[in-house]
């Protein structure tokens, strides 16, 4: 198990850094040249905890600015390497730079059960934390969601398109009331919660994908108690 950091997912190909859509991050010079050559690399391009808005903004830029200073490339696997998830770990060990500014590799212990993993992911979400992430021992490199790699979270999310806004009432008169969306397998509802007063002054426009987080699917496989996280930037 290791910690769930709450980034952008970067992938080093030995040459380019991408973004997990394929899009070429335009890292600065200084950045790249801490990473390995010709040795690919999957990990989250991560600030800090509840830094995400400032990690995206930095990462996303199409000029580096000097914020990428303040980022780091928390590596979790070598997509390329032979062997195991371990053995690949061991890998990784042996060819990350020693005292590497940017690239570090991922903190992994052996989970030794329900109880010790409920409170490893108590204490990380205490810290500001999201939870942590459970790799099956001996596992093979998957690119992308797999049964071999699972979040631990106290609140499940996922992604939507906004479709419209909904007026507000009472004290929400002449702001967002409520954002109505769409789920990629045509699911519809609405999202009322989590929004700061800016936001429901200027809220996120028709067509955007958001992130929102919610406990658990109702009888009709809608999200129960859905709150509106934050605009999916990557």
């Amino acid at each position: 198990m290791s910690e769930k950091y709450d980034g952008l997912r970067g992938y080093w190909d030995g040459r380019q850094l991408w973004s997990r859509k394929g899009k070429v991050i335009h890292a600065p010079d200084y950045f790249l040249a801490e990473l390995p050559r010709d040795i690919a690399l999957d990990g989250e391009l991560w600030i800090g905890r509840g830094q995400f808005e400032e990690t995206a903004s930095t990462v996303l830029a199409e000029r580096p600015d000097a914020r990428w200073k303040n980022v780091h490339f928390m590596v979790f696997d070598a997509p390329k390497a032979n062997g195991t998830f371990e053995e690949r770990m061991q890998f990784l060990q042996a060819t990350l730079p020693k005292g590497n500014r940017f690239a570090k590799l991922m903190v992994q212990s052996r989970c030794q059960g329900t109880v010790q993993l409920l409170a490893e992911r108590d204490r990380i979400v205490e810290l500001g934390g999201e939870g942590l992430m459970l790799r099956q021992p001996e596992s093979e490199y998957e690119p992308g969601r797999s049964p071999t790699l699972l979040k631990v979270k106290l609140y499940d999310d996922a992604e939507a398109t906004v479709i419209a806004h909904q007026p507000g009432e009472g004290k929400f008169a002449g702001k967002l009331g409520s954002l109505r969306v769409r789920t990629d397998d045509g699911k519809e509802f609405s999202i009322g919660s989590g929004f700061t007063d800016a936001q429901r002054e200027s809220p996120p426009p028709v067509g955007t994908i958001i992130t929102y987080r919610f406990r658990g699917l109702t009888a009709k496989g809608l999200p129960r108690f859905p709150s509106y996280l934050r605009v999916r930037l990557d």
